[in-house]
């Protein structure tokens, strides 16, 4: 037992001497790092590898740009057709409303109906845009024939590589055999075979490496070119269209808006034109003088007190300004439409449909005629 012990740890080290000396010749001129001892071949494949991950990278960016542009046209199209069958009802409302208040709302339907049917068709033109100047191009670019030709030459590359790594392992191999059997012919013959196979392959993996990162930096300037334009298209269609969207809620909210203050803005009935001015009167002392003029108008002449209901505006001396809410104490009341009366210590004239008689008024409020 203590013999077969020895035996495997006799072969442990005699594997261990040729593992050392297979890492010392690949170290030397050959080997898997020994293949790539030219610095300029080691960052030729460096860059092709980032190239590739780039690339790669790229690819993945431009295929969510699109399926997230398809997506978003699918959605976008449901939307226009619920937003042209919202214009259809407003239209519909506006041509049939038969409200005998007056067409006020039947106007505001025909507006909205008209301001979405132009946003919907805003839309609409968006969609096409993102199609045609985005998703279509980006498409063709993750489909096309460029990028897989450059990846293919990657691939050949690195599959070359991996076959001049074996082959320099097995040069390494035959020239450990050959120098523990010296001047063996055969073997001699066999490792100039295997040393020239291994030259040709670094050879033609130059020529290939240098290919694939030509073309592969072609792609990717390409890939990014394009990708930046595309992405530049879909800001600019998506801004164009909140812009045109934009000014069409502006002029139908102007529209909305003045039909809204023309209905609720109505100003108060103005005093009739027509009207005769009030009767002439002279003021003596607090006491008013009647001349055959002013009696042949005065219908009443019975003290009241009563209340403005709406804001009156002095027109001439003899007038009285009043406020809604004002209380007067009215003296006389005249056929032709006019009052005479005292608020706040003036006395004059104003339209008798501006007041209202009160039969209890609070003694602030009288107070406040005087």
């Amino acid at each position: 037992m203590e013999a077969i012990r020895k035996q495997a740890s006799k072969f442990r080290e005699q594997v261990a001497r040729q593992q050392q000396a297979v890492l010392k010749q690949f170290g030397g001129g050959y080997g898997a790092d020994g293949v790539f001892a030219d610095e300029a071949e080691a960052q030729q494949h460096s860059k092709l590898e980032k190239l590739y991950i780039s690339t790669r990278a790229a690819k993945h960016f431009q295929r969510d740009i699109v399926r997230g542009v398809e997506g978003y046209i699918v959605t976008g199209s449901k939307q226009v057709e619920i937003g042209n069958k919202l214009c259809e009802d407003g239209k519909k409302y506006g041509t049939e409303n038969t409200c005998t208040s007056g067409s006020t709302l039947s106007k505001a339907a025909l507006s909205f109906a008209k301001a979405r049917s132009l946003m919907e068709k805003e839309r609409s033109n968006l969609l096409k845009a993102l199609g045609t100047q985005v998703a279509e191009p980006l498409r063709a670019m993750v489909m096309g024939a460029p990028l897989e030709d450059a990846r293919h030459l990657a691939q050949r590359y690195d599959r070359m590589r991996q076959e001049a790594e074996a082959q320099a392992i097995e040069v390494s191999k035959r020239q450990m055999r050959l120098r523990e059997a010296s001047g063996n012919s055969d073997m001699i013959s066999r490792l100039e075979a295997s040393e020239s196979k291994l030259q040709e392959l670094k050879s033609n993996m130059g020529v290939l490496g240098k290919e694939a990162v030509a073309t592969m930096t072609a792609v990717e300037a390409q890939q990014q070119r394009l990708t930046l334009q595309r992405l530049i298209a879909l800001v600019e269609s998506e801004r164009n269209y909140h812009q045109k969207v934009l000014q069409v809620l502006d002029q139908l909210e102007r529209e909305m808006v003045s039909e809204r203050q023309r209905i609720e803005g109505v100003p108060p009935p103005a005093v009739e034109t027509s009207m005769p001015p009030p009767p002439a009167y002279e003021e003596v002392n607090g006491i008013f003088m009647r001349n055959s003029t002013v009696a042949e108008l005065v219908e009443t002449v019975e003290y009241f007190l009563a209340e403005a209901i709406q804001s009156y505006c002095a027109e001439s001396e003899t007038e009285l300004n009043l406020s809604a809410g004002d209380y007067i104490v009215v003296r006389k009341v005249s056929k032709n439409g006019w009052a005479e009366g005292e608020c706040r210590g003036k006395a004059g004239w104003f339209p008798s449909d501006y007041i209202e008689k009160r039969e209890r008024v609070l003694a602030s409020k009288v107070a406040q005629v005087f």
